[in-house]
């Protein structure tokens, strides 16, 4: 037995460039509104593997940047 789409055919007539491409799930633009998330590289992802990591990592680095630095003349 057929299921219903099985018949369906893509037309000539349809114009596969004029057809947007949008993104689904956690990357779609609506579901990133009000929220901060970033994609890690594969290697960060090891380095940095939970929230937690990321966040204290982040926070050292600012921390680091409000030292004030010395300059050589004394």
């Amino acid at each position: 037995m057929k299921k219903p789409n099985e018949d369906y055919e893509l037309h000539e007539e349809y114009d596969l460039a004029q057809l947007p491409i949008m993104p689904r799930g956690r990357y779609a633009p609506d579901k990133r509104l009000a929220r901060n998330l970033v994609v890690l590289e594969p290697d960060l992802a090891q380095a940095f593997p939970t929230d937690e990591a990321v966040n204290k990592a982040l926070r050292l680095i600012l921390q680091a940047t409000q030292i004030p630095v010395k300059t050589g003349a004394s």
